[in-house]
């Protein structure tokens, strides 16, 4: 396999990742899981960073998406029990 194809596929599987986990994110902050989200927070901070780390996505670009994440967990109502 020649570098620029298994360069390419090892960044793919960062950003099928990244895209997994804010997804993942965004749902649970939908549903009304003020708790569970701010617990997520975390770990998509985690991979925003580490997709940075990579090259795979460039600092400005993560640091925008981490605040308007932190943003729309702070923001979220909490789910009538």
């Amino acid at each position: 396999m020649r570098n620029s194809a298994r360069k390419q596929q090892h960044n793919r599987s960062i950003v099928s990742k990244l895209r997994r986990v804010e997804r993942d994110f965004r749902a649970t902050v939908a549903a009304g899981k003020k708790e569970e989200a701010l617990k997520l927070l975390p770990a998509v901070h985690s991979a925003f960073d580490k997709a940075v780390k990579f090259g795979v996505v460039k600092r400005p670009t993560a640091n925008r998406k981490k605040s308007r994440l932190s943003l729309s967990a702070a923001k979220a109502p909490v789910a009538a029990k």
